[in-house]
């Protein structure tokens, strides 16, 4: 046999062996891979379930429960007391009202008022949002007393109180950038900056998320104010 022809079959020959082991090592690597993986899933699954089981994650569950339904209780308190809804009252139901409650936010509106027809619309949105305060109304027409008492010149007229006591108050819409069109989002950021209500931490930052879009109401009186 030509010596170049026995040179080539044995170079090919050991080229043939060379592809034949590293298949084979190929195989073992992806079975080995393959059995890794069976034995992380398994123990995943062993550590999850001992976290299951875990004393401390049981607890912190819980508190959390607990936490959620004293929550729970406390809303229903309030809302027994006449949170979470935007309601008018009378003069002679003032007092009971505004004494009963850490904080109450007051509409002092008159009836044939828009902008009190505009701060309507915001309060009642906000109400059932910021339970932890109450929200009333009373037509300052049919409470002439507590008008004088709290020298209430201008309408609309939102005071706050806290345990009682009138500490501030919104009148017209000078700190609401003096306009009409004002958004319940920012008549809540300046509540909240009063501290008369808190921040609902389960709400989007999405000021669409009040369920309808502030529109402009126009007035026919002074645009800068309503007296009465």
């Amino acid at each position: 046999m030509d010596p170049d022809s026995v040179k080539s079959t044995l170079s090919n020959l050991a080229f043939g062996n060379v592809m034949a082991a590293a298949a084979r090592d190929y195989q073992k690597e992806v079975l080995a891979q393959e059995k890794a993986l069976a034995s992380s899933s398994v123990n995943e699954d062993i550590d999850l379930d001992e976290l299951m089981d875990d004393p401390e994650l049981e607890k912190l569950h819980a508190d959390r429960i607990a936490a959620l339904k004293k929550e729970a209780e406390k809303r229903e308190a309030l809302k027994r007391q006449g949170h979470g809804e935007y309601r008018e009252i009378s003069e002679g139901d003032f007092l009971g009202e505004v004494t009963g409650c850490e904080k109450v936010i007051c509409h002092f509106y008159h009836r044939e008022f828009y902008r009190c027809k505009i701060m309507d619309k915001h309060l009642k949105s906000l109400a059932p949002r910021h339970v932890d305060t109450k929200f009333l109304k009373l037509d300052a027409e049919n409470a002439p007393f507590f008008v004088t008492k709290l020298g209430i010149k201008t309408l609309p007229c939102v005071i706050f109180f806290r345990n009682g006591i009138a500490s501030d108050r919104l009148v017209g819409f000078q700190d609401l950038g003096g306009k009409d069109d004002f958004s319940t989002r920012t008549l809540e950021g300046l509540l909240l900056k009063k501290g008369i209500i808190k921040e609902n931490k389960e709400e989007e930052d999405d000021e669409d998320s009040y369920g309808e879009r502030n529109k402009t109401v126009r007035s026919s009186i002074n645009p800068d104010s309503d007296s009465d």
